[in-house]
């Protein structure tokens, strides 16, 4: 179960995170913000997009790229396909959570780990724009003059174990997710960047079929 949650955790986040935001300036009040993103992530109902993603791990020399699609449904309802170099598919919908490959698929219920109920909120909580409110982080603001960097350091010592924190770039113009980042305890790090949104678009519910 550990290391199922770890491949679905490190799939779907991603990035570098520092202590310090080379361009970013901390906000010393978020409130605009939080109504603003909060705001902007209720009238979101849907999200399709590409996503290219880059992961480093501490072993190899050369980062693996990965590109793919995104469907993002409310309520709970997320679609991450790999299309390139290899497929693989990650589908959660509500607490029900499958990953299949080209050789093998799993189902599973979040409910059955309590660490990996807490992954897939965090999953589902940077999609939905609901991630302030996860007490399972804290968080501090920065912006430039393009985007907000949202830091999420994790207060749980289970999440603690699986990595350092996570950053989330938002667009200033929408409110959306540009990208993710996530820096794990191992070493490794992960990049994906979402690219050609398509927002409040008609997705058939078939899409986020677990079944």
């Amino acid at each position: 179960m550990h290391k199922l949650t770890l491949t679905i955790f490190s799939c779907f986040l991603a990035g570098v995170s520092f202590a310090q935001h080379p361009g970013y300036k901390q906000l010393a009040n978020t409130d605009d913000f939080r109504r603003e993103f909060a705001k902007a992530s209720q009238a979101t109902q849907s999200i399709q997009c590409d996503f290219v993603q880059e992961k480093n791990l501490s072993m190899l020399s050369d980062k693996i790229v990965s590109i793919g699609k995104f469907w993002f449904k409310r309520d709970n309802k997320v679609r991450m396909e790999y299309q390139k170099p290899t497929y693989y598919l990650l589908v959660i919908n509500g607490n029900m959570i499958k990953t299949k490959d080209s050789q093998k698929e799993n189902k599973v219920s979040s409910k059955s780990n309590k660490m990996f109920e807490q992954v897939n909120k965090m999953m589902i909580d940077c999609v939905q724009g609901t991630v302030l409110s996860n007490s399972s982080f804290t968080s501090r603001v920065f912006e430039n003059s393009t985007s907000y960097l949202v830091e999420l350091s994790p207060s749980t010592k289970s999440l603690q174990g699986i990595f350092k924190s996570i950053d989330l770039i938002i667009d200033k113009k929408d409110y959306s997710a540009s990208k993710m980042e996530m820096w794990e305890q191992s070493g490794d790090n992960t990049i994906i960047a979402f690219q050609h949104k398509q927002m409040n678009i008609n997705i058939p519910d078939a899409e986020f079929s677990v079944n």
